[in-house]
């Protein structure tokens, strides 16, 4: 089911986006290790306390040292690194598949999306996650800044969700999710942007429902609360980010421009509260 409002750009081969460092531009030293796919952040501290990171040929242990990604020199047990370029990539994520970082399959034999990913040789992980049952967009690229940006609570990234529930969705219901709902440990959600049906047959209503939170499966407890079991979600767009034209399974790079309007919904909100606080 195609999302009723927004579109996306074409096909790319590559990754998109991309910034380049600039020379004197300071970055901490396990940020580093992380983008140039050395390891995750908090492995790399583990390596710089455990001695085995050199910069510029002297072995450095504090956590809080940075360094010049084009100038300096660094290390590991011997080795040098060089950083990735960042890439960012949109997969249509099909159902039966884990959203994880660790291998192309989990611990329980079960594919994970980057068994999908071919001929991308940069670390990446997803950005958030959906269920093993729940479909569509899914952001993947080895930028922790916007990684982290995206999935902080604090900046009310809209996500917009297709939605079957089962049986007739009263009035009534759709009112409670437009207006924030108490989940199943007590915990009220925010009023949802967006609660419009756009199909509706005798035994399913399907919604297309849009919210800024990321509350562990809150999408399928919204529908337990307000009595109407979540028998298909399907993710359609990340603030206007759709995988329009992508088959189940198949990823492009986004465009530089996608990019930036991925920062912008971020830094837009940090914005907003910054002119409040003043």
């Amino acid at each position: 089911m195609a999302r009723a409002r927004h579109k996306s750009g074409g096909k790319s081969s590559s990754g998109g986006g991309n910034r380049e460092l600039e020379p004197g531009e300071a970055v901490r030293l396990q940020k580093f290790l992380a983008h140039a796919g050395v390891a995750s952040r908090r492995k790399a501290e583990e390596m710089i306390e455990a001695g085995q990171v050199e910069v510029n040929g002297q072995v450095v242990r504090e956590l809080g040292t940075k360094v010049d990604p084009i100038r300096d020199e660094v290390k590991v047990r011997g080795s040098l690194v060089t950083p990735e370029r960042l890439v960012y990539y949109v997969l249509n994520k099909p159902d039966e598949v884990v959203c994880s970082a660790e291998g192309i399959v989990d611990n329980r034999g079960r594919p994970t999306v980057l068994s999908l990913i071919h001929g991308v040789t940069e670390r990446i992980y997803p950005v958030g996650r959906l269920d093993y049952h729940t479909r569509g967009v899914l952001l993947l690229t080895n930028d922790g800044d916007l990684a982290a940006a995206l999935t902080h609570p604090r900046n009310e990234v809209p996500k917009t969700y297709h939605v079957k529930f089962q049986g007739r969705v009263t009035p009534a219901g759709l009112d409670r999710l437009r207006e924030g709902v108490t989940l199943d440990d007590g915990v009220q959600t925010r009023p949802a942007s967006e609660v419009l049906v756009v199909k509706e047959t005798p035994s399913n209503t399907w919604v297309q429902l849009t919210i800024s939170q990321g509350l562990y499966r809150q999408v399928r407890r919204m529908g337990d609360a307000i009595g109407h079991h979540v028998l298909k979600l399907i993710r359609v767009a990340i603030g206007d980010l759709t995988a329009d034209g992508l088959e189940d399974g198949s990823f492009r790079a986004l465009k530089a421009h996608e990019v930036d309007r991925l920062r912008a919904l971020t830094l837009g909100k940090s914005s907003k509260k910054s002119r409040k606080r003043g």
